[in-house]
Protein backbone atom coordinates (compact mmCIF):
# COMPACT_ATOMS: atom_id res chain seq x y z
CA UNK A 1 0.00 0.00 0.00
CA UNK A 2 0.80 3.63 -0.12
CA UNK A 3 2.95 5.21 2.61
CA UNK A 4 0.26 7.96 2.44
CA UNK A 5 -3.43 7.51 2.04
CA UNK A 6 -6.22 10.32 2.95
CA UNK A 7 -9.06 8.98 5.12
CA UNK A 8 -12.31 10.74 6.02
CA UNK A 9 -14.78 10.31 8.38
CA UNK A 10 -18.06 11.53 7.77
CA UNK A 11 -20.47 12.86 10.81
CA UNK A 12 -24.03 13.45 10.39
CA UNK A 13 -27.59 13.65 12.02
CA UNK A 14 -29.68 10.93 10.11
CA UNK A 15 -33.98 10.77 10.10
CA UNK A 16 -36.51 8.06 9.55
CA UNK A 17 -36.91 9.14 5.93
CA UNK A 18 -34.07 6.99 4.38
CA UNK A 19 -33.91 9.25 0.81
CA UNK A 20 -33.37 12.32 3.53
CA UNK A 21 -30.42 10.53 5.41
CA UNK A 22 -28.56 9.30 2.85
CA UNK A 23 -28.83 12.43 0.86
CA UNK A 24 -26.48 13.81 3.59
CA UNK A 25 -24.53 11.17 3.73
CA UNK A 26 -23.82 11.56 0.45
CA UNK A 27 -22.98 15.59 0.65
CA UNK A 28 -20.73 14.71 3.13
CA UNK A 29 -19.28 11.53 1.17
CA UNK A 30 -18.46 14.57 -1.58
CA UNK A 31 -17.19 17.21 -0.01
CA UNK A 32 -14.67 14.84 1.61
CA UNK A 33 -13.36 13.57 -1.50
CA UNK A 34 -13.39 17.25 -2.79
CA UNK A 35 -10.54 17.97 0.24
CA UNK A 36 -8.38 14.60 -1.22
CA UNK A 37 -10.13 12.17 0.64
CA UNK A 38 -9.43 8.28 -0.92
CA UNK A 39 -11.29 6.03 1.96
CA UNK A 40 -14.71 7.34 3.92
CA UNK A 41 -15.89 5.74 6.22
CA UNK A 42 -19.62 6.68 7.90
CA UNK A 43 -21.64 6.17 10.98
CA UNK A 44 -23.96 2.96 12.25
CA UNK A 45 -26.92 3.00 10.51
CA UNK A 46 -26.45 6.41 8.96
CA UNK A 47 -29.65 5.73 6.27
CA UNK A 48 -32.19 5.68 9.23
CA UNK A 49 -33.17 6.85 12.60
CA UNK A 50 -31.86 5.05 15.23
CA UNK A 51 -34.68 3.03 15.39
CA UNK A 52 -33.56 0.54 18.71
CA UNK A 53 -34.50 3.06 21.40
CA UNK A 54 -37.52 0.46 21.87
CA UNK A 55 -38.89 -2.51 20.21
CA UNK A 56 -41.42 -2.78 17.44
CA UNK A 57 -41.90 -5.62 15.11
CA UNK A 58 -43.07 -3.01 12.23
CA UNK A 59 -39.29 -1.44 12.14
CA UNK A 60 -38.23 -5.00 10.41
CA UNK A 61 -39.54 -3.14 7.25
CA UNK A 62 -36.66 -0.99 7.45
CA UNK A 63 -33.85 -3.59 6.67
CA UNK A 64 -32.50 -4.41 3.67
CA UNK A 65 -30.51 -7.39 1.76
CA UNK A 66 -26.43 -6.68 1.11
CA UNK A 67 -27.49 -4.86 -2.63
CA UNK A 68 -30.67 -3.58 -1.75
CA UNK A 69 -31.16 -0.18 -2.74
CA UNK A 70 -29.17 1.41 -0.30
CA UNK A 71 -26.25 -0.73 -0.95
CA UNK A 72 -26.85 0.21 -4.99
CA UNK A 73 -26.19 3.57 -4.28
CA UNK A 74 -23.71 3.34 -1.76
CA UNK A 75 -21.65 1.33 -4.47
CA UNK A 76 -22.57 3.42 -7.04
CA UNK A 77 -20.95 6.93 -5.14
CA UNK A 78 -17.59 4.23 -4.61
CA UNK A 79 -17.58 3.94 -8.33
CA UNK A 80 -18.14 7.21 -9.49
CA UNK A 81 -15.88 9.14 -7.00
CA UNK A 82 -12.95 6.31 -7.03
CA UNK A 83 -12.94 5.83 -3.53
CA UNK A 84 -13.19 2.79 -0.75
CA UNK A 85 -16.38 3.55 0.50
CA UNK A 86 -17.07 1.99 4.56
CA UNK A 87 -21.06 2.32 5.02
CA UNK A 88 -23.74 1.06 7.26
CA UNK A 89 -26.88 -1.44 6.65
CA UNK A 90 -29.60 -2.99 8.52
CA UNK A 91 -29.22 -6.05 6.77
CA UNK A 92 -32.37 -8.78 5.51
CA UNK A 93 -29.68 -11.51 5.36
CA UNK A 94 -32.94 -14.27 5.22
CA UNK A 95 -36.63 -14.44 6.86
CA UNK A 96 -36.01 -13.69 10.45
CA UNK A 97 -32.45 -13.07 10.18
CA UNK A 98 -31.36 -9.72 10.94
CA UNK A 99 -27.43 -8.36 11.07
CA UNK A 100 -26.21 -4.65 11.59
CA UNK A 101 -23.49 -4.82 9.17
CA UNK A 102 -20.88 -2.82 8.29
CA UNK A 103 -20.62 -2.85 4.13
CA UNK A 104 -16.72 -2.16 2.47
CA UNK A 105 -17.01 -0.90 -1.44
CA UNK A 106 -13.97 -0.59 -3.34
CA UNK A 107 -14.23 1.84 -6.00
CA UNK A 108 -15.66 0.19 -9.56
CA UNK A 109 -14.80 -3.18 -7.78
CA UNK A 110 -18.63 -2.51 -5.91
CA UNK A 111 -18.94 -4.47 -2.43
CA UNK A 112 -15.62 -6.18 -1.34
CA UNK A 113 -16.84 -7.36 2.07
CA UNK A 114 -19.34 -6.48 5.06
CA UNK A 115 -18.79 -6.98 8.60
CA UNK A 116 -22.04 -8.07 10.94
CA UNK A 117 -21.92 -6.55 14.28
CA UNK A 118 -20.47 -8.94 17.14
CA UNK A 119 -20.99 -7.71 20.29
CA UNK A 120 -24.57 -6.88 20.69
CA UNK A 121 -25.84 -4.27 23.45
CA UNK A 122 -29.48 -4.51 24.98
CA UNK A 123 -29.30 -1.51 27.56
CA UNK A 124 -32.29 1.34 28.01
CA UNK A 125 -32.61 3.17 25.23
CA UNK A 126 -30.04 0.54 23.00
CA UNK A 127 -32.49 -2.33 22.38
CA UNK A 128 -30.31 -4.03 19.80
CA UNK A 129 -30.59 -7.21 20.71
CA UNK A 130 -33.91 -7.63 19.52
CA UNK A 131 -32.93 -6.32 16.27
CA UNK A 132 -29.87 -7.71 15.41
CA UNK A 133 -28.28 -11.10 15.18
CA UNK A 134 -24.38 -11.55 16.35
CA UNK A 135 -22.33 -11.82 12.97
CA UNK A 136 -20.57 -15.33 12.78
CA UNK A 137 -16.60 -15.66 13.25
CA UNK A 138 -15.21 -17.92 10.43
CA UNK A 139 -11.59 -16.60 9.54
CA UNK A 140 -11.75 -18.82 6.52
CA UNK A 141 -14.50 -17.65 5.43
CA UNK A 142 -13.53 -13.68 6.26
CA UNK A 143 -16.20 -13.57 8.67
CA UNK A 144 -16.32 -12.21 11.98
CA UNK A 145 -12.96 -10.64 13.45
CA UNK A 146 -11.04 -10.51 10.31
CA UNK A 147 -10.15 -7.22 8.09
CA UNK A 148 -11.89 -6.55 4.73
CA UNK A 149 -8.95 -6.13 1.74
CA UNK A 150 -9.23 -3.40 -0.69
CA UNK A 151 -7.08 -1.54 -3.01
CA UNK A 152 -6.16 0.38 -0.35
CA UNK A 153 -5.18 -2.03 2.74
CA UNK A 154 -6.61 -4.82 4.94
CA UNK A 155 -9.71 -2.64 7.10
CA UNK A 156 -10.18 -3.66 10.18
CA UNK A 157 -14.22 -2.52 10.70
CA UNK A 158 -15.86 -3.22 13.67
CA UNK A 159 -18.79 -1.61 14.97
CA UNK A 160 -19.86 0.48 18.21
CA UNK A 161 -20.36 -1.58 20.87
CA UNK A 162 -17.21 -3.78 19.41
CA UNK A 163 -15.53 0.34 20.23
CA UNK A 164 -15.23 -1.11 23.93
CA UNK A 165 -13.53 -5.14 23.64
CA UNK A 166 -9.70 -4.81 23.12
CA UNK A 167 -10.02 -8.50 22.04
CA UNK A 168 -11.77 -7.53 18.71
CA UNK A 169 -9.32 -4.36 18.06
CA UNK A 170 -6.52 -7.32 18.82
CA UNK A 171 -7.78 -10.00 16.41
CA UNK A 172 -8.23 -7.91 13.71
CA UNK A 173 -4.36 -7.06 14.39
CA UNK A 174 -3.44 -10.17 14.83
CA UNK A 175 -4.94 -10.87 11.11
CA UNK A 176 -2.80 -8.12 9.28
CA UNK A 177 -5.38 -4.89 9.36
CA UNK A 178 -3.51 -1.62 8.55
CA UNK A 179 -6.34 0.47 9.94
CA UNK A 180 -8.95 0.02 12.30
CA UNK A 181 -12.39 1.55 11.50
CA UNK A 182 -15.43 2.21 14.34
CA UNK A 183 -18.82 3.31 12.82
CA UNK A 184 -21.06 4.17 15.45
CA UNK A 185 -24.27 5.40 17.40
CA UNK A 186 -23.64 7.01 21.17
CA UNK A 187 -24.99 9.65 22.87
CA UNK A 188 -26.66 11.24 25.99
CA UNK A 189 -29.43 10.11 28.23
CA UNK A 190 -30.68 13.75 28.63
CA UNK A 191 -31.46 12.64 32.35
CA UNK A 192 -28.05 12.44 32.80
CA UNK A 193 -26.19 15.11 34.90
CA UNK A 194 -23.21 17.54 32.97
CA UNK A 195 -19.99 15.17 35.26
CA UNK A 196 -21.97 11.84 33.79
CA UNK A 197 -21.89 13.18 30.15
CA UNK A 198 -18.06 14.00 30.52
CA UNK A 199 -17.47 10.71 31.95
CA UNK A 200 -19.07 8.70 29.60
CA UNK A 201 -17.63 10.47 26.25
CA UNK A 202 -14.12 10.65 27.42
CA UNK A 203 -14.31 6.89 28.07
CA UNK A 204 -15.72 6.22 24.73
CA UNK A 205 -13.09 8.29 23.03
CA UNK A 206 -10.18 7.16 25.30
CA UNK A 207 -10.89 3.60 24.92
CA UNK A 208 -10.79 3.80 20.92
CA UNK A 209 -7.47 5.60 21.13
CA UNK A 210 -6.01 2.82 23.70
CA UNK A 211 -6.89 0.55 20.75
CA UNK A 212 -4.71 2.54 18.22
CA UNK A 213 -1.83 2.32 20.80
CA UNK A 214 -1.95 -1.57 22.14
CA UNK A 215 -1.65 -2.04 17.92
CA UNK A 216 0.06 0.65 16.60
CA UNK A 217 -2.56 0.69 14.27
CA UNK A 218 -4.26 4.57 13.19
CA UNK A 219 -7.75 4.85 14.16
CA UNK A 220 -11.38 6.41 12.31
CA UNK A 221 -14.30 6.50 14.31
CA UNK A 222 -17.55 7.79 12.77
CA UNK A 223 -20.17 9.27 15.30
CA UNK A 224 -23.90 10.91 14.40
CA UNK A 225 -24.65 14.00 15.93
CA UNK A 226 -28.43 15.07 16.89
CA UNK A 227 -31.28 14.45 18.79
CA UNK A 228 -33.48 11.15 18.07
CA UNK A 229 -36.77 11.26 19.88
CA UNK A 230 -37.71 8.10 21.51
CA UNK A 231 -41.15 7.59 19.19
CA UNK A 232 -42.54 5.36 21.69
CA UNK A 233 -42.57 7.89 23.81
CA UNK A 234 -40.96 5.80 27.21
CA UNK A 235 -38.10 7.17 26.89
CA UNK A 236 -36.52 10.97 26.60
CA UNK A 237 -34.52 10.18 23.40
CA UNK A 238 -30.71 10.62 22.79
CA UNK A 239 -28.87 13.25 22.13
CA UNK A 240 -25.85 12.01 19.76
CA UNK A 241 -22.44 13.92 20.93
CA UNK A 242 -20.64 13.36 17.78
CA UNK A 243 -16.72 13.51 18.67
CA UNK A 244 -15.78 11.31 15.10
CA UNK A 245 -12.19 11.31 15.38
CA UNK A 246 -8.64 10.05 13.64
CA UNK A 247 -5.96 9.04 15.84
CA UNK A 248 -2.65 7.61 14.79
CA UNK A 249 -0.92 4.63 16.24
CA UNK A 250 0.34 6.28 19.52
CA UNK A 251 -3.24 7.12 19.95
CA UNK A 252 -2.70 11.01 18.77
CA UNK A 253 -5.63 12.75 17.90
CA UNK A 254 -4.79 14.12 14.56
CA UNK A 255 -8.45 15.34 13.82
CA UNK A 256 -11.90 15.32 16.00
CA UNK A 257 -15.16 16.66 15.68
CA UNK A 258 -17.49 18.96 17.58
CA UNK A 259 -21.13 18.19 18.23
CA UNK A 260 -22.39 18.98 14.73
CA UNK A 261 -22.14 17.84 10.64
CA UNK A 262 -18.62 18.12 10.19
CA UNK A 263 -16.22 15.94 7.72
CA UNK A 264 -12.74 15.16 8.94
CA UNK A 265 -9.90 14.44 6.35
CA UNK A 266 -6.35 13.67 7.56
CA UNK A 267 -3.49 12.10 5.58
CA UNK A 268 -2.36 9.41 7.32
CA UNK A 269 1.52 8.45 7.32
CA UNK A 270 0.80 5.00 6.98
CA UNK A 271 4.67 4.13 7.48
CA UNK A 272 4.78 5.56 11.18
CA UNK A 273 2.55 1.86 12.02
CA UNK A 274 5.99 -0.32 11.58
CA UNK A 275 7.99 2.30 12.88
CA UNK A 276 5.52 2.52 15.80
CA UNK A 277 5.84 -0.86 16.11
CA UNK A 278 9.79 -1.68 16.15
CA UNK A 279 10.03 0.90 19.50
CA UNK A 280 6.89 -0.48 21.11
CA UNK A 281 6.99 -3.96 19.69
CA UNK A 282 3.91 -5.42 22.33
CA UNK A 283 2.92 -8.17 19.18
CA UNK A 284 6.70 -9.47 20.32
CA UNK A 285 6.57 -9.70 23.89
CA UNK A 286 2.40 -11.03 24.19
CA UNK A 287 2.72 -14.34 26.38
CA UNK A 288 0.39 -15.89 24.40
CA UNK A 289 1.20 -19.27 26.40
CA UNK A 290 -0.22 -17.75 29.17
CA UNK A 291 -3.85 -16.65 28.07
CA UNK A 292 -5.75 -19.18 27.86
CA UNK A 293 -8.17 -17.89 30.54
CA UNK A 294 -9.45 -15.31 28.05
CA UNK A 295 -11.65 -17.44 26.32
CA UNK A 296 -13.42 -17.76 30.04
CA UNK A 297 -16.90 -15.68 30.88
CA UNK A 298 -14.82 -14.90 34.33
CA UNK A 299 -12.09 -16.91 36.29
CA UNK A 300 -13.60 -18.33 39.34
Amino acid sequence: MSTTLTVAVVQQPAWPDKAQSLSASEAGIRSAVEQGAQLVLLQELHATHYFCQFEDPSLFDLAEPLDGPTGQHLAALAKELDIVLVGSLFERRAPGLYHNTAVVYDRAKGRVGQYRKMHIPDDPGFYEKFYFTPGDHDSARGEGFTPIETSLGRLGVLVCWDQWYPEAARLMALAGADLLLYPTAIGWDPNDDGEEKRRQKDAWTVIQRAHGVANGLPVLVANRVGFEADHSGVGDGIQFWGGSFVCGPQGELLAHAGEETEQLVVTLDMARSENTRRIWPYLRDRRVDAYEDLTRRYRD
